[in-house]
């Protein structure tokens, strides 16, 4: 019986018979009685509740780290975007939103504006923004050149890959969508969908380097378009497009990423999973990180936070970072000297390892589109050094096993192009390399020219310390294959 001695109510509550009876002096006050009980109730509830969710700092900083992780390659790319679109025009790698940049020819060994150049493909990139409109990417006919145009999501998995591959090298006309986009497309447009806003196009085609192919690859580059969808097939001028001074257009996109507050870290998280959702199979994750308030769409206010677990955050982006470099070894393969992994493209909830290709191979393609085996020591494991001579002898019929091609390219120590008097940056089948006697090939690998006999098979390398990439575009998939590990690649051994 519950009584108000102030309002002169009186309710009785009895249970006769299975069912519970209420009788009142006042029917109308009751109401208000009743509402007072269930909200006292319920906020005991609410408070019970609220304790049993409470985290120690120890607990938030292990969700924080593995938030860190988990984020780490949308910040990246967005950071990325960033950098890469803040110009007025297209120029050099950099293009505003929504524009195709063109590279022109292959950087010599002057460049210096990213780490690990190929002398291989020319590239045709974009940044674009679905999330308010499709964007139309029209390819030429390409009459059997090899190329390859993956488009990545936010997260940095490669949702479709037209290319000869998958579609041939025939003309093709897709429409980029968003997430939550729906609607008519013009005949002869195909849909491919983006689980993310932003989306990255990395195109790359085959090139020899010489005048007549850069003319020919040209081409088809200035044949490659792309239009807002409600621009198709009529006349378009991208809108002009200002620099935002306040970018830092200087310091490395990696560095600036990991400098990061980790309040502005998870703000910026937050907001760009707002238009880029994460996948139904991050749920686990999602939920995990909303504990410690980190919710699309909303600012991450550290303030909610005990002083504790605030302090215990201000290490993690210092540790997270250090995890996934730290993941490298696991994330690869090391085999006979090279380091190499076919754990790329498409990641599923493997979140390390995702964040470990970001930072340190961001862009990557599907492993059936390229693996990229690096080398920094030969077989015996001793350090590269151009004061001593190498050689990379391939048994007969196992070169390289790739549909594609395959090329191998040396780098200096900090992994940019070595000056030499050939201006030969790598190797492959289009240098009519010299076997030998017995069908096999030696690829030699020494500062000094090796003499008239071998010079098509040298691949110079400096005075100094040096790196070894060897490309395997689109690698067979049947024995012998470097993904199935049927196909190694041999170790570099050292010439006495």
């Amino acid at each position: 019986m519950l009584h108000d001695q102030r309002s002169a109510i009186k309710i009785v509550v009895s249970r006769k018979g299975g069912r519970v009876k209420i009788w009142c002096t006042q029917w109308t006050k009751l109401l208000v009685v009743m509402s007072t009980v269930a909200l006292t109730a319920g906020l005991a509830g609410c408070s019970k509740e609220s304790g049993s969710q409470k985290l120690s700092a120890d607990e938030a900083k292990a969700i924080a780290m593995d938030a860190y992780v988990y984020g780490y390659p949308l910040v990246t790319v967005e950071m990325t975007r960033r950098v890469m679109t803040n110009v007025a025009k297209p120029e050099a790698m950099r293009a505003p939103m929504g524009q195709l940049v063109r590279l022109g020819e292959y950087p010599d060994a002057a460049f210096r504006d990213v780490t690990t150049p190929n002398a291989d493909t020319l590239y045709t990139n974009a940044f674009i923004d679905v999330g308010k409109e499709p964007y139309v990417l029209s390819l030429p006919e390409a009459d059997g050149r090899y190329y390859l145009f993956p488009m990545l999501d936010g997260w940095t998995d490669v949702f479709e890959v037209p290319g000869e591959r998958t579609t041939g090298t025939g003309p093709q006309t897709y429409a980029i969508t968003g997430p939550g986009w729906k609607g008519a497309l013009p005949q002869g447009v195909k849909e491919y969908k983006s689980p993310t806003s932003i989306v990255w196009l990395i195109g790359r085609t085959y090139c020899t380097g010489t005048p007549e192919d850069y003319a020919a690859v040209h081409k088809l580059q200035d044949e490659t378009t792309l239009v807002p969808l409600s621009s198709y097939g009529k006349p378009y001028t991208p809108p002009a497009s200002t620099v935002d001074s306040s970018i830092d257009m200087k310091t490395p996109v990696r560095d600036q990423v990991n400098n990061l507050s980790i309040k502005v870290y998870f703000d910026l998280l937050a907001t760009l999973m707002k238009d880029n959702p994460p996948a139904e199979a991050d749920k686990p994750m999602v939920d995990k990180m909303a504990k410690i308030g980190i919710e699309a769409g909303k600012p991450f206010d550290i303030d909610k936070l005990s002083a504790d677990t605030v302090s215990a955050l201000q290490s993690v982006p210092k540790e997270a970072v250090e995890k996934i470099l730290g993941h490298l070894k696991e994330a690869s393969q090391d085999i006979n000297g090279w380091q190499f992994t076919t754990k790329m493209g498409l990641y599923g909830t493997d979140y390390l390892q995702r964040a470990t290709i970001a930072a340190l191979g961001l862009g990557a393609n599907l492993p059936q589109d390229a693996v990229y085996p690096m080398s920094g020591a030969d077989g015996t494991g001793q350090p590269y050094d151009g004061a001593n001579k190498y050689v990379l002898r391939f048994a007969k019929d196992q070169l390289p096993p790739a549909e594609g091609f395959w090329s191998l390219t040396m780098y200096d120590e900090g992994m940019y192009f070595v000056a030499n008097p050939l201006n030969r940056y790598t190797l492959s089948e289009r240098n009519n390399l010299t076997p030998n006697p017995d069908g096999s090939v030696d690829l030699y690998l020494q500062h000094e020219n090796p003499g008239p006999g071998k010079e098509s098979n040298w691949l110079p390398a400096p005075a100094g310390k040096f790196n070894l990439v060897l490309r395997l575009y689109w690698p067979r998939e049947t024995p012998p294959s470097i993904i199935d590990g049927t196909w190694k690649p041999p170790a570099v051994q050292r010439v006495p």
